[in-house]
């Protein structure tokens, strides 16, 4: 009897084996996931305290815009965004919203002005990779890279040089699965480089876990980049003794950085992205658990809504947070993900939204 139950027990035992290998594992679109620390941050509470200024943000363009992911603001202050509905829209400094250029599909994410030629517009579409937009239209830059496709081109910016740096996120996942990205938390994706002169495009950095927004420093002698799910931004130098070199430009982030742009003093302002709601984040230590999460596409939607939308200033060395602003409850500004500075106002694009934030800065000292 005793036998029985043990024969019993361990047929159960390798049947479920089986059932978890078969229908869990050997199905899952993730493979072999790695677990994801989440790391106590350095920005304190005492050090840049809560304060719930990003719920006094005027809101531009409401109503005419949805999911503005990222912002551009030209030197006469109309502000350019790429909406979910495929459209680059203008918001004109009278208030005015204006359908400006229609690319199509729902996969427009960075966007930032050219400083060579003036008129010019980079946009990155996650599906058709780097674009060039004016009055005259729209023209793919670069699709491929090495032969293979850009899968997922995220944010982009330009040198003075006229050379142009962009993100491929994720090698492995699109725009509409990047949540499978966080859950592998593997190292997927790269940093690319576009030529104007030979219109060519070359991996500059591989290997990086989900690269997101790219900026440059004010003297242009290194690139400055998210890694997202590594809650730290890195740095790569362009010029001088240190040319080709990386190295992490701020880490220990509390929370997952997304787009990042330079402020007017040299500075860098980043949103910030919680990757897991308080209380859920041991989902990113169990890779068992990865897999269940992995196997219903609707359950991340619930696990990647944050409690709070935060931004913050980080000084022109990465070695200290200048301001924080926040949206305790992410009450007005829900899944912000791109902030730009103009003449002492903060611009604010969001994936919850269906309006640009507006934030006077001077107003928000402290």
């Amino acid at each position: 009897m005793i036998c029985n139950r043990y024969l019993f027990a361990f047929t159960g035992v390798v049947l479920f084996a089986f059932l978890l290998q078969t229908f869990l594992i050997s199905n899952s679109p993730i493979d072999y996931p790695q677990v994801l620390e989440l790391p106590p941050s350095s920005l304190s509470h005492a050090d840049v305290p809560w304060n719930n200024h990003l719920q006094r943000v005027i809101k531009l363009g409401q109503g005419c815009l949805k999911q503005p992911e990222d912002i551009a603001v030209d030197k006469e202050g109309v502000v350019y965004t790429a909406t979910r509905d495929g459209w680059i829209k203008k918001i004109h400094t009278n208030g005015t919203c204006e359908d400006w250029k229609f690319i199509g599909g729902d996969t427009l994410l960075g966007i930032t002005m050219s400083i060579t030629n003036e008129g010019d517009v980079f946009v990155c579409d996650a599906d058709k990779g780097l674009l060039k937009v004016n009055e005259e239209g729209v023209t793919v830059l670069a699709s491929e890279v090495n032969g293979s496709k850009i899968s997922f081109a995220d944010d982009v910016i330009e040198a003075t040089d006229g050379s142009i740096y962009f993100s491929d996120a994720s090698t492995k996942f699109g725009l509409h699965n990047w949540y499978l990205d966080t859950l592998e938390a593997k190292p997927n994706g790269r940093i690319l480089k576009y030529n104007p002169s030979t219109r060519k495009t070359m991996i500059l950095i591989d290997g990086l876990c989900f690269p997101n927004g790219v900026a440059l420093s004010r003297d242009q002698h290194f690139l400055v980049f998210c890694e997202s799910w590594r809650f730290r931004c890195l740095k790569y130098w362009l010029k001088g003794e240190n040319k080709g070199k990386l190295e992490v430009f701020i880490d220990n982030l509390p929370g997952g950085p997304d787009n990042i742009n330079l402020a007017p003093d040299g500075s860098f302002w980043i949103a910030l992205l919680p990757l897991a709601p308080k209380g859920l984040e041991f989902i990113h230590k169990w890779p068992i658990l990865k897999y269940i999460v992995a196997q219903f596409p609707t359950l991340p939607d619930s696990l990647r809504v944050g409690k709070r939308s935060m931004v913050v200033n980080a000084a022109a060395d990465g070695k200290k947070i200048i301001r924080k602003f926040d949206d305790e409850g992410a009450k007005v500004i829900p899944f912000l993900t791109s902030p730009v500075e103009f003449e002492d106002h903060l611009y604010l694009g969001s994936l919850g939204t269906n309006f640009v934030g507006k934030l006077w800065l001077n107003d928000q000292l402290e």
